[in-house]
């Protein structure tokens, strides 16, 4: 379910801000709406925090580039300071290569020596194209087409390129103590320091909203608010804060032209799923529906099928139970969240496995006369995309007939009726293009005429025409989209096939390199080969498989699926003002 949520004013004493926020904070249930941009407070924090990332990033880079082990805890100022001196240093190296540049032409020769011979009458004149002339006296050195006469050096050519050689030490020797420097300390400090800019950046909102009293008046005189949400159901929670706290609030049910953040809230058993619409960056808006339930069962299902292989699922679900194994006692909600998802994504591929027969794009001779596994391998492809389409229609016409039960007081569930008959219709329609179906049953046409009727009588109301009338006209464009649909579907198979295939492909050529070969040497050779082309094969195909899972699975959540049910992802997950790591207070 999708939480309701209330509209809060907030407000304390301007004197109070902080213990307030702290307060807030540790509360954890309330949504805050900052509407102050770069104020002094988050200035100051977020300088902070990039300080911090910009120091991590520096040690990373040097270490990567000396390949160095950390040995040498630095803190982040001592970080930049170095950095500061290697970007000086750098400055100064490059104005020595310009130097050592301008003036090696005319070799290590001492600039004292020739301004003792200037007094005596003899002037060196030195040009930027390399050349030199002597003028004696009053003489006037001649002129060469295209060169400039540049001054004397202020030192010999050898001790520039000692400076040159001292800097250049100088900034190895920092790139190698930011390389040693141990980070850790630095990177576990990043939660805290963020959470110090969302303070900081709550605090400038309420330094910002004085209420009550002039400009003279004392701080106690004045008032501070903030606005922001909370859970329906947490409003209790406040209350006791406030009562406790001496604040004042303000709860009121959202305006029609307010955007309230999305709080997700599925069963249990379905709630790892939040996770991955995180990770997706994805939120349906705070009036739609929570599909997560559908979306996790079908993107597991979707997910085994673009894989399409029983030993990659097998190796996703190792990785992800030794992971299990590895973050035990330690791991975070989050975390948490991924391995259950993984679990099942891995265990659903693994299933599917069995069903098809398919390991490693071979098959095993025991299973291969299973049913389901007979039934699969039509070697036309005919039941593969009979359960592809099966698998779309079914998915859309749950997203229709979901929506007529949320309207069944509404006139305009009788049009989602409608279209749920539609898209059944057009399930047949799409299986008789492509000969799997001989024809269409005569009792779906009448189903497709009646579905017709209700979806032009009911999808607008009468009192609706005037604003509305015109997407009725768009109906036939619709009717056309909702085959195309269940035709997108296809891709699960064609995407699926895709993957076994290739892995057939470097399963046949690396069998293909034992062929011809006689000696043991050349056996040896071919079989070192063989396990390299398996092995680099069969990674580049799980790579794809995942590539195939981002654009394949979720588009047909996010896209097919919700335009049926009239989910946009336009919203923004809730978040609410509090800790990310414990306090130390």
């Amino acid at each position: 379910m999708i939480v309701p949520m209330k509209r809060l004013l907030l407000l304390c004493a301007a004197s109070e801000v902080e213990p307030t926020l702290k307060s807030l904070r540790d509360l954890g249930a309330v949504h805050l709406d900052i509407t102050v941009d770069g104020g002094k407070c988050t200035a100051a924090a977020s300088c902070e925090l990039e300080d911090a990332e910009k120091a991590s990033r520096l040690a990373l880079k040097a270490a990567k580039e000396a390949r160095a082990a950390s040995s040498e805890k630095l803190t982040v100022e001592r970080i930049l300071a170095l950095d500061a001196r290697r970007e000086e240093l750098k400055s100064v190296a490059d104005a020595l290569k310009g130097a050592i540049r301008k003036y090696e032409p005319f070799g290590d020769f001492d600039p004292a020596l020739a301004g003792r011979l200037a007094s005596a009458g003899v002037k060196l004149v030195l040009r930027d194209d390399g050349s030199y002339d002597f003028a004696y006296g009053d003489e006037t050195p001649g002129e060469r087409p295209g060169a400039r006469e540049i001054p004397l050096p202020p030192e010999r050519l050898s001790v520039t390129k000692g400076k040159l050689a001292d800097a250049e030490r100088e900034m190895a020797d920092i790139t190698s103590s930011i390389a040693r420097a141990d980070i850790s300390e630095i990177v576990k400090s990043f939660p805290e320091l963020r959470d110090a800019v969302a303070f900081a950046a709550a605090k400038d909102e309420m330094s910002a909203n004085l209420l009550c009293g002039d400009g003279d008046a004392p701080s106690s005189a004045k008032v501070s608010l903030i606005r922001g949400w909370i859970a329906q159901d947490s409003a209790g929670i406040l209350r006791d804060a406030a009562c406790k706290n001496g604040w004042g609030f303000a709860l009121r049910d959202p305006n029609v032209d307010e955007t309230p953040p999305t709080l997700i809230r599925p069963p249990k058993m379905f709630r790892p799923v939040k996770s991955l619409f995180e990770g997706l960056g994805i939120a349906p808006a705070y009036g739609e529906a929570d599909v997560s339930v559908p979306f996790m069962c079908y993107f597991s299902l979707f997910f085994a099928m673009l894989v399409g292989d029983g030993a990659y699922g097998a190796i996703f679900l190792a990785a992800t139970l030794f992971a299990w194994r590895k973050t035990s006692g330690k791991r975070s909600p989050l975390v948490k969240s991924w391995l259950v998802l993984m679990t099942v994504f891995s265990s659903a591929t693994v299933v599917w496995g069995l069903l098809s027969n398919t390991w490693f794009g071979a098959q095993i001779p025991w299973c291969a006369d299973w049913p389901t596994v007979k039934w699969l391998a039509d070697p036309s492809y005919g039941n593969m995309m009979l359960l592809c389409f099966t698998i779309g229609a079914s998915h859309l016409i749950l997203a229709r007939i979901w929506n007529a039960v949320c309207r069944i007081n509404d006139s305009t569930c009788v049009a989602e009726f409608g279209w749920a008959g539609i898209l059944l219709f057009m399930y047949f329609v799409t299986n008789s293009i492509v000969g799997i179906f001989s024809g269409i049953p005569s009792a779906l046409y009448w189903v497709f005429g009646a579905s017709l009727a209700m979806v032009f009588g009911f999808s607008v109301k009468p009192s609706e025409l005037k604003t509305r009338g015109a997407e009725l006209g768009m109906l036939p464009l619709n009717i056309m989209s909702a085959l195309g649909d269940i035709i997108s579907y296809v891709r699960l198979f064609a995407v699926g096939l895709a993957s076994v295939k290739v892995a057939e492909n470097f399963n046949s050529m690396a069998v293909g390199l034992l062929d011809g070969a006689e000696a043991v040497w050349a056996k040896v050779l071919m079989t070192l080969a063989m396990v390299s082309i398996l092995v680099l094969g069969h990674a580049l195909n799980l790579v794809m498989a995942g590539l195939s899972i981002l654009v394949h699975a979720v588009r047909l959540n996010t896209l097919e699926f919700s335009n049926h049910k009239g989910v946009s992802w336009a919203g923004y997950a809730f978040n609410p003002f509090r800790r990310s790591v414990k306090s130390s207070e």
